[in-house]
């Protein structure tokens, strides 16, 4: 081959390599597990994450991701925020709701930490918080949820959210005490975890005591369940398990 041929040559391939650099790249599909950098983006990937909610029966152990909420867990452990911290919520009838919600408001208002991520590892009595109302009413879980618990009312909406959100001092507003909801909460980016093993002792409890008006096996009533886990909840092989997920993340451990 000529000197010019051999330089026409590799003209061609410098310039189609050139071609190829400035060709924009296709977007990866959205896959599970990827770090989203502000909460915003964080709340539409668990807007996303699925949720499988029609499971017919479910094992004691779970000992396969397909068992559990693994895509959104997966991109709760992968956020990439400055500051987060795991809740190990156990009481029902405790203050978890209210600290959260001060955590929330003294890491955005007072440290400026915008995509502060506040997550609760949920089980014990407050797993029951995270059970829709169809549920305690099927299972009469006010039986055995603490005093003063008729119904599940941290699920349920106050008149303070319609409050004035530019409004942070308000006393009465979307940021007090008088707006402590899960969905309150939810709106604001926290993630509500449920624990697998919680529900199926749960259902071993039910099933022993006779409130189980279908008749389900253990098994069967522990799918009834979880069907039946509040809109948002993000499904966990077991709270004590997941929490040391959560630490290596770089999630600050809070009780």
């Amino acid at each position: 081959m000529r000197a010019t041929d051999r330089r026409a040559v590799i003209q061609t391939m410098a310039m189609a390599a050139g071609a190829l650099a400035a060709t924009p790249a296709i977007a990866a599909p959205d896959q599970p597990g990827q770090v989203s950098a502000t909460i915003d983006e964080l709340s539409r990937r668990l807007a996303r994450a699925p949720r499988r909610r029609d499971y017919k029966t479910v094992p004691m152990i779970l000992d396969h991701p397909e068992q559990w909420d693994h895509e959104a867990l997966s991109d709760v452990l992968a956020y990439g925020g400055a500051v987060k911290q795991a809740w190990d919520v156990t009481d029902l009838a405790g203050p978890w709701l209210n600290a959260m919600r001060n955590s929330l408001n003294g890491q955005v208002f007072g440290f400026g930490h915008r995509d502060f991520l506040v997550v609760s590892a949920t089980h014990g009595s407050a797993n029951l918080a995270l059970l829709d109302q169809l549920a305690w009413d099927k299972y009469e879980l006010a039986q055995i949820a603490p005093k003063g618990f008729d119904r599940n009312t941290l699920i349920q909406p106050r008149p303070a959210a319609s409050a004035d959100p530019g409004d942070i001092q308000n006393p009465h507003g979307i940021y007090s005490a008088d707006n402590g909801s899960i969905p309150a909460l939810q709106q604001r980016g926290a993630v509500f975890m449920s624990c697998h093993n919680a529900l199926w002792e749960l259902a071993a409890k039910l099933a022993a005591a006779g409130t189980n008006p279908d008749r389900l096996s253990v098994d069967a009533l522990a799918a009834d369940l979880t069907n039946h886990l509040v809109s948002g909840v993000v499904l966990m092989p077991g709270a004590v398990a997941t929490l040391p997920e959560l630490q290596r993340a770089g999630f600050a451990y809070a009780r």
